[in-house]
């Protein structure tokens, strides 16, 4: 019975100091040059435990037997609340740690994620201008003594624009719809061009469902047009192929080029640098696009994991 009574009371007094501490580092925690003023706080709830143990059990009565050794185990009860209590601390604060850490790793990756949509819509809203002045232009070139062409490109371009709202959305898209929407624009540019702009597209049937970030293509068939056709007058024949290998979806572009009136190196305007900015803000990598000259052909190649 006295047995039983003194640890229910220990027990008791241990217990809610440890929920008083740990509640404490719950909403509280110390830095690393506080770790002294825990030890110092743990010191003093196990000395209260201790000295309330010591006056309220011999209010029950036990005899002057059990009084002696109350006394003679103060030392021993210290030091082991102590233990108890520091052993609770220290679980607490390393608990607590891992989880604010974890909260402010996730706050940091929303953080990021917020920061890369918003770069990635930045570069999706600079295509669109771009491409649509374009646009304007040689429709209003074809009004004069086209008036027919001007208005089917405009047909075209209401289709492609509507196209692309519907794309803004997404950020993934199968390479059969891509290459659906690219065809718009190529279309668009082929009445800018006439005769002179010809394409080929050849993918394999498995690339289709293949999975690419929303309108990648067309910024690289723009890059190509500009420097097939602004610097030359005969026929130019923009090539797109691509193919499924090693669970990666490879893109390649290659136009003609004349190497004394353009320089294909040193082309890397929006069209290849957005595109290989928004490779790296999806996927962080800066390995999968690159480009190459041989022959009077530009080559753009790029890698899409299929995730």
């Amino acid at each position: 019975m006295v047995a039983l009574a003194d640890s229910a009371m220990s027990a008791l007094m241990l217990s809610m100091a440890c929920w008083l501490i740990n509640n404490n580092l719950r909403y509280y925690q110390p830095d690393r040059g506080s770790y002294i003023y825990l030890l110092v706080w743990c010191g003093a709830l196990a000395a209260g435990c201790t000295a309330a143990g010591r006056y309220i059990l011999p209010f029950f009565n036990f005899g002057v037997v059990y009084d002696n050794f109350l006394k003679q185990s103060f030392i021993i009860r210290l030091f082991t609340d102590f233990l108890a209590i520091g052993w609770m601390a220290m679980i607490s604060a390393l608990f607590y740690s891992q989880l604010d850490n974890k909260k402010t790793e996730e706050r940091k990756t929303e953080a990021e994620k917020l920061a890369r949509d918003a770069e990635l819509y930045n570069l999706r809203q600079q295509l669109q201008p771009h491409f649509l002045f374009n646009s304007l232009n040689s429709i209003n070139a074809l009004i004069g003594f086209k008036p027919d062409e001007a208005r089917k490109m405009i047909h075209q371009l209401s289709d492609f624009l509507r196209g692309t709202l519907k794309k803004d959305d997404q950020l993934l898209v199968p390479l059969n719809d891509e290459l659906t929407h690219l065809n718009l624009y190529l279309e668009i540019e082929k009445v800018r061009f006439g005769h002179r702009l010809q394409t080929e597209i050849s993918c394999h049937e498995k690339c289709g469902k293949a999975l690419l970030p929303s309108m990648l293509l067309q910024p690289l068939v723009e890059n190509a047009i500009k420097f097939g056709l602004y610097d030359t007058i005969g026929e130019v024949t923009i090539s797109i192929s691509g193919e499924l290998e090693d669970n990666y979806l490879i893109m390649t572009i290659q136009n003609p080029y004349d190497s004394q009136t353009s320089r294909p190196r040193k082309g890397t305007g929006f069209g290849l640098s957005g595109v290989q900015r928004r490779l790296y803000l999806i996927f962080a990598r800066n390995d999968l696009m690159e480009t190459h000259a041989n022959d009077n052909i530009f080559t753009t190649i790029i890698k899409i994991p299929q995730l």
